[in-house]
């Protein structure tokens, strides 16, 4: 399996007015995990795309355990859990200070330029390049 850990310092702008993280910043934070993720293997969605892979969120769940805070500093997880012929899956875990605060899973599939579903190139199915 692969995964990756990023930290991400909640800044003022990503809270509400009660000084939360907004729910809705989680999924830029996990659109973040996964790009970092394909960056440690040496690529980058743009790269992805130049190459005519684009991947599209087609499902997202997410449990929220415990608030995040102006200037938290989190620990997110992003783990692949499963690859199909055209589909990534992965599940998440935010934390902060050791205090699981959500996990989520999603799932992404590979399409063309057109929109139509396309096998993933192999080095993602497979963890290599």
């Amino acid at each position: 399996m692969t995964s990756g850990e990023i930290t991400i310092r909640v800044r003022y702008a990503e809270t509400d007015r009660m000084g939360l993280l907004h729910h809705a910043n989680y999924l830029i934070y996990f659109e973040q995990g996964r790009t970092e993720l394909l960056r440690s293997h040496g690529l980058s969605y743009k790269d992805l795309e130049d190459k005519g892979y684009l991947l599209v969120l087609t499902k997202m769940e997410i449990k929220y355990r415990w608030p995040a805070r102006y200037d938290d500093v989190l620990t997110l997880k992003t783990i692949v859990t499963r690859t199909t012929s055209v589909r990534i899956d992965h599940r998440y875990e935010v934390y902060c200070d050791g205090r699981l605060l959500a996990e989520a899973a999603s799932t992404l599939a590979c399409v063309d330029r057109t929109g139509r579903p396309q096998a993933l190139p192999d080095f993602l199915r497979d963890g290599k390049e």
